[in-house]
Order: structure tokens, then C-alpha cells, then sequence
């Protein structure tokens, strides 16, 4: 696969995505559409998103990331990376961390980046100026699906995948037992066809995909950042801390992030103050005063997806590697989500952490995956 792959991906499908990330399940998750490049998938005409940038300054505001050196990655192979205990095998741990190694040295420049994710509010803007529908909004296309016949694809119903975990245990490994594809779910539908976003206003928008947020960003005139800026922005100036404010998880008994407490999947003790998603900057900023870069809702980056890049990276500005591969799901191509999301538990994944790297398919939507944007330019002018 080359760099083409960022605006095509191979084969329709809506992959397997490990861990956090939500699984699609059922003959529509193996038939999905495959989406076309953004510039060819909906036609200018029709896509208006692929026209001029509109003036951007509605969004939320932006903070100058200075740039700097830092070390990228941590090292916490064979133990869990917050409780310092052996991997558990048993639970999905096994994972945890194993593509956070080896930690190397990386040069970033100066950018600018959004305080906080971007919100159902902002994102609706950017719809209603442009007619842009979200890949989880499109009825499949039947040129994609040559072995079917029209009326087998027509059956076929819009939807994302939402998290809707069953009553009682269930085992940690099997992650389909709390994650379903409901039609009708989307960015507008948060929780399927019956809900909307009333009193959502200030959430993250969720449930759009790669190309999705790559369609925003282009609108918008700004862009997703690498995955190495991603880090160093979330790090907030504090080098090689287990969190983005320090080493210790709960200091003085707060909690400083949106991500689960209690039993997982269905025991959430709230002990963050919410129960699942949370309004963008409910929680004190970093270091470089960006809100929610540790839980609330994962974060699309621009990087393709490899479990060995970092023995590769190279140190200065990196942008990710050429190809995609996941080695437990070696037929798809996957981009990277960063900061982990209101599900993340310390019993399943901690993928809070700043180091942490997740995975999916880049047509794929969730109802804990958002994103936020950067841009270059000059620094702010001395005080």
C-alpha cells in the first residue's frame, strides 16, 4: 500500500478494531461500502466541502504549541502501564503497550492546535455550509458490491456502532459483547435513531470517520495533526509522565480526565462526575492549556497505523509511516487515534494515557472517536 491508500483504502469493509476500538459485526459489517477518495466521492458539485475554505474563526480557539524535543512512547512491556502489575492475558491487556515501544527522541516544530475537541455545534456549521453527508449517513453505493444484487445492497441500512454493553459479566476478551452497529446511528444520532442532540451541543461530535474529519479539516483550512504532535501537545511540557498532569492518577482524590470508573463494562460509578461522554473542557487544561487530551473521546491523527513504527520513526517532524498494518488484523488499513475515551478502564485498556496508540479503519465511526485540528503558522507575537 502507498500514500494513495490516505484518500482510498483497499477492500470494502468495516474492520475488526482491536481493544477500545468498537468492533462492526453482522453481514453489513463485512459488506460495507467501500469509500472513494473525498474529492471523488461525492463529486465537487455535490460536495461542497471540497471547494474554498469558509472563514474558520467560529471555532474553538486555537493555542500556540511551541515545539520542542521529547521522548516518544513508554516503556511498560510485560506490566500494566498504570497499575504497574503483570498483563493479564486473559482481559485483553496483553496489548496494552506494546506498540508504545521503543522509546526515541522526537523533534516537533511549532503549530497551532484546537483547546478543545471539536463539537457537535462547530461540526453542524460545517454541514449545513457545505451539504456534506458523513460517511455514516450514506446508503451503500451498489458499484462497490458486484458480487450482490441491487436489491441486497438496498437492504442494507446506515449506521455506526455504539456502545450498548449487555447486563452482568462479561469477559473482558470479547470486546463484540458491548459495542452493536444500529442503524440510524450518526453524528446526529448519537445513541441511534431515537436520540439527537439536544443538550449535546458542547459534546465532541462522534461517530465520524477519517475521511470524515480529513473533509472538516479541509473546510475548515486547517488540518489533523501527526501522531508525534499529537503527544507533545498532550504532554503539556511535562517529560515522560505516566499522565498528562504527572504520575499520579487520582492527586489529592480528583479526577482529572473523563475515562471509566468502576466495573466495565456496565458498573460506571461516575466517580468523574459523568456517566459516558462528557461537554468538551469540563476538566482543567494541560500545560500548554488544551483541554481533554487524556479520555472524553479518541482522537483521529493523520498517521497510517504500523505496530513497529517507532523502531523506525525517524526523529525530526515525523509524519508516519507509508503503510497501514496491524497484526491482528493484517487484511486492514488503519489510521491512529490518540487520548483514549470515557471507556477507557484501568481493568481493560488505559489508553488515557498520552503515550497511548489505538487503531481503526479510516471509514469507520464510533460513539467514543472524535477529533480536533491543527495549523501551521507563525508564532503569537512576544509578550
Amino acid at each position: 500500500m502507498s500514500k494513495k491508500n490516505e484518500t482510498k483504502p483497499a477492500g470494502p469493509r468495516l474492520g475488526l478494531a482491536a481493544m477500545c476500538i468498537a468492533v462492526a459485526v453482522g453481514l453489513y459489517a463485512v459488506t460495507r461500502p467501500k469509500p472513494a477518495a473525498p474529492a471523488t466521492q461525492s463529486g465537487a458539485a455535490a460536495n461542497p466541502s471540497a471547494a474554498a475554505p469558509a472563514d474558520w474563526s467560529w471555532t474553538n480557539g486555537m493555542v500556540w504549541i511551541p515545539g520542542g524535543t521529547f521522548m516518544m512512547g513508554a516503556n511498560t512491556s510485560g506490566v500494566h502501564p498504570v497499575t504497574g502489575q503483570p498483563i493479564d492475558a486473559s482481559n485483553g491487556s496483553l496489548l496494552l503497550a506494546q506498540d508504545e515501544q521503543p522509546v526515541h527522541r522526537v523533534t516537533v516544530k511549532g503549530f497551532w492546535m484546537d483547546q478543545t475537541e471539536v463539537t457537535n455545534e462547530q461540526f453542524e456549521k460545517f454541514t449545513k455550509a457545505t451539504g456534506y453527508l458523513t460517511i455514516a449517513e450514506r446508503k451503500p453505493d451498489p458499484k462497490f458490491f458486484p458480487e450482490l444484487t441491487p436489491e441486497e445492497v438496498a437492504s442494507f441500512q446506515p449506521g455506526s456502532i455504539v456502545f450498548r454493553p449487555p447486563p452482568g459479566e462479561v469477559p473482558l476478551w470479547n470486546h463484540r459483547a458491548w459495542w452493536a452497529y444500529v442503524p440510524g446511528a450518526n453524528w446526529r444520532h448519537p445513541d441511534g435513531p431515537e436520540s439527537d442532540l439536544k443538550g449535546r451541543e458542547k459534546h465532541p461530535v462522534v461517530h465520524v470517520c477519517w475521511f470524515d474529519v480529513a473533509e472538516y479539516c479541509k473546510w475548515a483550512g486547517k488540518r489533523l495533526p501527526t501522531e508525534a504532535e499529537w503527544e507533545f501537545a498532550a504532554r503539556g511540557g511535562l517529560e515522560a509522565k505516566k499522565f498528562t498532569w504527572g504520575d499520579e492518577q487520582f492527586p489529592g482524590g480528583k479526577t482529572l480526565a473523563n475515562f471509566w470508573q468502576g466495573n466495565f463494562p456496565n458498573g460506571d460509578s461516575k466517580q468523574d462526575g459523568f456517566h459516558l461522554i462528557s461537554p468538551v473542557a469540563s476538566y482543567a487544561p494541560n500545560g500548554y492549556g488544551l483541554h481533554d487530551m487524556a479520555g472524553n473521546v479518541w482522537e483521529w491523527v493523520s498517521d497510517w497505523y504500523r505496530h513497529d513504527y517507532y523502531a523506525m520513526s525517524p526523529e525530526n517532524n515525523p509524519q508516519g509511516p507509508d503503510t497501514s498494518y496491524d497484526p491482528n488484523e493484517p487484511n486492514s488499513v488503519k489510521k491512529v487515534t490518540r487520548g483514549g475515551s470515557f471507556l477507557c478502564s484501568d481493568l481493560y485498556c488505559s489508553g488515557y494515557r498520552p503515550s497511548a496508540r489505538m487503531k481503526s479503519t479510516p471509514d469507520t465511526g464510533l460513539s467514543h472517536t472524535g477529533f480536533r485540528c491543527v495549523k501551521d503558522g507563525p508564532p503569537p507575537p512576544a509578550k
